[in-house]
């Protein structure tokens, strides 16, 4: 079910934009739909008709998922399995200082070789009601003022259900428009309609690689844009904007941490409105891809860094619960299965 169906139902029980609104801004605040104000009971403000209506539409809110489990982790970072009404599985992650990380697809069509969310495919579309249900309930356990959307998934391929959700946590969900992070893989589509909306939210763009080819092997379905093109559009967006570009570098040792990338990076951000995130890579025992030493990822931020290219360490959050895009989900299903064949 999409927002727009929500709102529909609200509507036919005679509810007006301003009563809509009140009850978007209740649920997205993490409380029941009937909450009043300090100032103004809801009984005193929702038509009759609409006040009977809600525990029915709550109901149906409730049912879009539910805490499946909850995995807290040394960091201060909670990961959350969601399970959905048709039973799939779905992560998001609530991060250190207020943050929420929310997926937008079961599984994910890019296919990126590090990734477990990659390994399953795309399953399927998470509606925009799904995607701010999350938001709901994760404020119901926390204080939430930021949302990235970076979990499972590409957000530009559900792009109209991601867009919507954007614009209700804008809204109604008070999150701050540069406290909103679009992270992609790069779509021509993402560049097009976003600086085109009002709410334009931050960019977060994937790059892995400044080898074209590379980066093709590492990401085979990506957009055909070649990384000085994503560039390009990223800078683009960023002086629109007013504020940067986060670049994101998923550090696999042996195959993009050495001097070639690093100065492929320079060529393409020396002097750019970005930062640049070095993400160690999520190792787990088995895995092809491994994370360069501590001491070579202080090497390539200092190279980076003093040459003027702004750049980070960001750890996965949950790296000590194994906890890496898809890792819980993929875990649970595994459960699942194992239960069905006993």
């Amino acid at each position: 079910m999409q927002i727009s169906h929500f709102q529909a139902q609200l509507a036919s029980l005679g509810a007006k934009p301003c009563h809509i609104g009140r009850i978007q801004r209740a649920w997205l605040k993490g409380l029941p739909l009937d909450s009043g104000t300090r100032l103004q009971k809801a009984e005193n403000f929702l038509p009759l008709a609409v006040r009977q209506g809600l525990p029915a539409l709550s109901e149906q809110l409730d049912g879009l998922l539910r805490l499946h489990s909850r995995h807290p982790a040394a960091d201060g970072s909670e990961r959350l399995l969601l399970a959905l009404a048709d039973g799939q599985l779905v992560e998001s992650v609530l991060l250190p200082r207020g943050g929420l990380c929310v997926s937008t697809q079961i599984g994910c069509a890019v296919g990126c070789r590090f990734c477990m969310t990659g390994k399953s495919g795309l399953l399927r579309q998470l509606s925009s009601l799904e995607l701010l249900a999350q938001l709901a309930q994760a404020r119901r356990l926390r204080a939430v003022k930021k949302v990235v959307f970076m979990g499972m998934g590409e957000p530009a391929h559900n792009l109209d259900n991601v867009l919507q959700a954007i614009d209700l946590m804008a809204g109604d969900g008070g999150i701050g428009h540069k406290n909103l992070v679009f992270s992609t893989v790069g779509d021509p589509r993402v560049f097009e309609r976003l600086g085109q909306r009002e709410v334009k939210p931050a960019l977060a763009l994937s790059l892995h690689s400044t080898c074209p080819v590379k980066r093709r092997e590492l990401l085979p379905n990506a957009a055909p844009l070649s990384p000085q093109e994503l560039v390009e559009l990223g800078e683009a967006y960023a002086r629109r904007v007013d504020y940067p570009i986060q670049y994101q570098w998923t550090l696999l040792a042996g195959v993009n941490d050495g001097q070639d990338e690093l100065d492929g990076l320079l060529r393409l951000l020396k002097g750019k409105f970005a930062v640049l995130n070095l993400i160690p890579y999520n190792s787990l025992e088995g895995d092809s891809y491994q994370r360069p030493s501590g001491e070579r990822i202080i090497e390539m931020v200092r190279y980076l860094h003093s040459r003027g290219v702004l750049t980070k360490v960001r750890n996965s959050a949950g790296q000590d619960i194994d906890g890496g895009c898809g890792q819980l989900r993929a875990r649970a299903e595994r459960r699942i299965k194992t239960r069905q064949l006993d």
